[in-house]
Parts: structure tokens; sequence; C-alpha cells
């Protein structure tokens, strides 16, 4: 992707400070953020909220693709303030789609696994039934749904991409991928591992130049108005994760469990055919190599 004016809404966090540090090289980029990045020579630092209409609309003016990251993304933040977690990821959300369709912008959204719910089968196809367990995931299918309805009534150019759970190199401890980050902090510090549950809930753990790539082939791709699962389709469970970090640390922490976060489910991991064929997305980094790139500090 080359010559393009784009926009990225929480820029400044993890997965969409990913985005801006590949796409800053060969495209005039600006950042849409309530928080202060550290970003690449060049980029375009607005500081916002996308609840503000009049504020994302101005930033989308002259853009050609929003890649839309900004979002409140913890489920245990979501269940403790809902109203707070729908006006930032459904209401912002369609905040950023009223303002593309007003500039005629294409927008690459950021959707979750958490839309599914606790399937009841794995891997989940993108037909599988929405029934999310916390606000967080409701807030996110809303978001979807937005993003396909817009394509249908307005002719935009929207792809929702259901990420699983991201990790890499700049993620901070919390939910999903984040307790990657936990779980090595307390590894290198000899400290107890803490596993939510008995462990045996299983992940999709995907890593963040996977994630990119994706979003990269969404910006681009004809195949728009649909939402794609964005995983690698193998999953391990929480526990087994502890044990893979610990070990790569060389750590002899304890693995300890604690009570079970309010609204996770149990088992996520995805089918990845309607990425591979219409999109031809294929992750790249499997968990262990990741996990040894974070070790290594690579």
């Amino acid at each position: 992707m080359e010559d393009k004016s784009v926009l990225v809404t929480g820029g400044s966090g993890f997965i969409g400070g990913h985005i801006v540090e590949t796409l800053s090289a060969d495209n005039d980029v600006a950042v849409l953020d309530t928080a202060a990045g550290d970003h690449p020579n060049g980029v375009t630092a607005i500081h916002g909220d996308i609840r503000d209409e009049a504020t994302v609309d101005a930033a989308v003016e002259g853009v050609d693709v929003v890649f839309h990251e900004a979002a409140l993304v913890s489920v245990a933040e979501s269940v403790e303030r809902p109203t707070e977690s729908h006006a930032i990821n459904a209401t912002g959300t369609l905040n950023v789609l009223e303002a593309a369709r007003t500039h005629d912008a294409r927008v690459v959204i950021a959707s979750s696994a958490a839309v599914y719910g606790d399937p009841e089968e794995t891997p989940v196809d993108e037909g599988q039934r929405l029934e999310p367990t916390s606000p967080y995931g409701l807030d996110k299918v809303a978001s979807d749904h937005y993003a396909r309805l817009y394509e249908d009534l307005y002719g935009l150019d929207t792809v929702a991409l259901r990420y699983f759970n991201v990790y890499g190199p700049g993620q901070t401890g919390g939910d999903y991928a984040g307790v990657i980050t936990v779980f090595l902090q307390q590894a290198r510090n000899g400290e107890p591992i803490t596993v939510h549950g008995d462990g045996t809930q299983t992940r999709d753990f995907v890593h963040i130049d996977d994630v990119v790539r994706a979003n990269l082939l969404a910006a681009e791709t004809d195949a728009v108005g649909r939402a794609y699962n964005v995983g690698t389709g193998e999953s391990v469970t929480i526990r087994e994760l502890a044990e893979l970090i610990r070990d790569a640390v060389g750590s002899d922490s304890e693995i300890v469990h604690t009570d079970p976060r309010p609204g996770d489910i149990q088992h996520s991991c995805a089918d990845i055919g309607r990425a591979r064929s219409a999109l031809g997305y294929e992750p790249t980094v499997d968990l262990e190599a990741g996990l040894r790139t974070l070790v290594d500090g690579r």
C-alpha cells in the first residue's frame, strides 16, 4: 500500500501503532487518539475522541482509508462500565462510518472474536451465530453489523476484521493476548504465574505482524462489505501457554489459579478459510516462534 492518505484511530495503541509504523514510510498517515504516542517522523497526531462527531469528521476529511482501531478493549471494564463501553465502541464506530460516508473513505474496522461469545464448536467461522457474553462483545457486534450495513445502504467500502487474540512487541498487560505480557513479566520476576479459572480455556493467539498484514489486505480488497476472522486456526489452553512461557524464560515460577474473569469464554479458535480465499490472508508466525521473539526482545 503506497501513496495513500490514511487515518488510524487509536493509532497510539498496540495494534494501531503497528499499523502506523508499517504504513508511515510510504503513505501520508494521521493518528486520532486521546493518548499521545511515539510516532514515526511525518505522522500527524490529532488529539481527539471518537465520541466527538465534529472531531472525527474533521480527521476523516481528505482521507482514502481509515483503520478504525480505537476502542475500550477490556471485557472486564465493559462489564463494569457498559454505557461507556457502548459509547466508545459502538457509537464511536458509527461516528467513523458516518464521517467516512461524508468524505468517501474506505473503513477497515477492528471487530473481535468476542462477537461469537462462547461457541459450541471450534474452529468458529463467520457464519456462526453471534452470542456475545459481555458488553464489549455486544458493542463489537453492533460495529460489525454497522460496517456491513453502510456498504449495503450507502455503497461505502467497509471490511470488518474479527481479531482473535493478538500479541506481539509493545503490548501491555490486560485482557485477551495481554495475558502473554503478564505471564512473561511474572516468569521473568520469578513470581507466581496467575491463571484465571482452571486454565482449560483455549485461545487462538495471532501475532501482530499477521494482524497488520490482514489490515493491509483489507484496505485493498474488492471483497468489501464482509467480516473476516483474523487468527491462526490453532489454539492452546491458557495453562499450556503459561507452561510454554515459563519454559521459554527458563523460570521456576509456580503456576497458580485465581477466580475466573466475568464475561470470559471457554473456547476460541478461528476458522480462517474466508480470509484465506477472499483476502489472501495467511498467518506466518506460529506461537512458539512468536513467544521466542518476545523472550529474546526482538
